[in-house]
């Protein structure tokens, strides 16, 4: 039985909505993808956004750019920002992913900065909320967020916060819709550089191949990620 409609932003065809796209079909949620850009090399697009009015839930995934780096990906982000800030005043929940969560913080009013350093690979975090485990989660990002007015901290590391929630919005840094298939994807095509690599300390042969070991434990995560923030933020 259908429970809604579901509209998820891919920022790119390799940044899909995987294990979060799965759990909201397997909870009732008929998911339209939304792909902002067919070529990541050429990160233009001169498409509309979607309108909001026909979706229940929003979900904006991760990308390889960042908010702030409109030289590279045009105006796009602002169409992006505008529908987010749209959704959330209208009441539609919303979830970001990594670049969606800091794309969601700037909607609200918080800022998007250059992290002190990456964080990239497999990472643990300190969750405030049940539904929020503390990992592994997959995490690849230089950029960090400042949370908006009136939003609450879930989540956070060492180098910057890990989730937050505002009214029916909810932002996480990591990636909980990475499966091993995924990780190997973005590793073998990755477009950033390896100085971003050594930055975070990270080797991408070991991070490959720990992720089937790391998945299987993340994935019944990523289910209940899904489910609080259905249970606990969008229908709230």
């Amino acid at each position: 039985m259908t429970v809604g409609r579901a509209l998820v932003i891919c920022h790119s065809a390799h940044e899909g909505a995987g294990r979060v796209g799965q759990r909201l079909r397997e909870r009732g949620y008929e998911v339209d993808a939304f792909i902002v850009v067919s070529d990541p090399a050429t990160p233009l697009c001169h498409e509309s956004f979607p309108e909001v009015a026909p979706y229940d839930i929003i979900a904006t995934m991760g990308a390889p750019w960042s908010v702030y780096d409109t030289g590279t990906i045009g105006t796009w982000i602002t169409r992006e920002l505008d529908l987010l800030r749209d959704a959330h005043t209208r009441g539609v929940p919303i979830l970001g992913v990594c670049f969606g969560a800091q794309a969601l913080a700037a909607a609200l009013g918080g800022t998007v900065s250059r992290a002190p350093r990456p964080e990239i690979g497999w990472h643990y975090v300190e969750t405030d909320a049940s539904w929020i485990s503390s990992g592994p989660w997959f995490q690849w990002h230089s950029d960090r967020f400042t949370l908006p007015a009136g939003a609450t901290e879930l989540a956070r590391s060492p180098l910057a916060s890990q989730a937050f929630r505002c009214r029916r919005s909810l932002g996480v840094q990591f990636h909980p819709e990475v499966d091993g298939d995924i990780v190997r994807d973005w590793l073998d095509g990755r477009q950033r550089s390896d100085d971003e690599f050594v930055a975070a300390g990270a080797d991408p042969v070991a991070i490959c191949a720990d992720a089937s070991a790391m998945v299987e434990m993340s994935l019944p995560a990523a289910d209940r990620l899904v489910d609080g923030f259905l249970a606990f933020v969008a229908a709230d």
